[in-house]
């Protein structure tokens, strides 16, 4: 990797800025100056900046409580981004892997691994997302077959999925789907006469959010659960 572009995934400079300091001889290889920015860095090589050690981040997995009146969006809008809540080096590298509408709370997964937040949104993949819903009119068992053979959406060809639906009370539901269409859980229900009052996210695949994560807050996940993406 040239040294440049080392600097800039190592550091918060950037490529102007980490020309600049090779230019003052801040950089150091081995323990020789280098000024050179396509010189070319090796595994094994200890770079420094202003004397001390820098080293590439490697790839990063998060998962955030997301509060309402929030956005997935990497820039804020109407409503802050979620990755305002961050307190991380370069965010602007991290994405996000399933969105949220910004009035639907719980777990949000963000990386800068393009390829595993592949497999958590792939259709292909058919990733379990469950959610826990609260309604504004009662429903009875007499759903739970509905949900599972397939709904028809407004505008949409064809059905759904089939989705596993689990009643906590009258106008409380856990459901899970394997797709994400366009608020899709809204209008699931929309499509059996009842509304979503609010929706929390309590799982994606075999990623649960974190009981002890209160909104806003954010840990990173553990090898366990980066491994249970494949």
């Amino acid at each position: 990797m040239r040294l440049d572009k080392f600097i800039c995934e190592s550091t918060e400079l950037t490529r102007s800025m980490a020309k600049k300091a090779l230019h003052r001889g801040e950089i150091s290889v081995d323990g020789e100056i280098v000024k050179d920015s396509s010189f070319k860095v090796r595994d094994g090589m200890r770079v420094c900046f202003d004397g001390e050690p820098i080293s590439l981040i490697g790839n990063r997995y998060l998962m955030l409580h997301k509060p309402v009146d929030t956005i997935c969006s990497t820039v804020d809008e109407v409503y802050p981004s979620v990755i305002s809540l961050l307190e991380i080096e370069k965010p602007e590298s991290l994405h996000i892997a399933g969105r949220l509408d910004a009035d639907t709370t719980g777990l949000v997964l963000i990386t800068d691994d393009g390829q595993w937040s592949h497999k958590l949104t792939s259709p292909k993949k058919e990733c379990g997302k469950r959610y826990r819903v609260w309604l504004a009119s009662p429903v009875t068992e007499d759903l739970i077959p509905q949900f599972a053979a397939g709904l028809a959406l407004h505008r949409e060809e064809g059905l759904t999925r089939p989705a596993q639906l689990q009643l906590i009370s009258p106008t409380e539901v856990l459901l899970t789907i394997t797709e994400g269409k366009y608020h899709q859980v809204k209008r699931m229900f929309a499509a059996v006469g009842n509304k979503v009052e609010a929706l929390h996210r309590e799982s994606i695949g075999a990623i649960e959010l974190d009981s002890e994560l209160e909104p806003g807050e954010w840990r990173y996940l553990t090898e366990a659960e980066i491994a249970s993406v494949g």
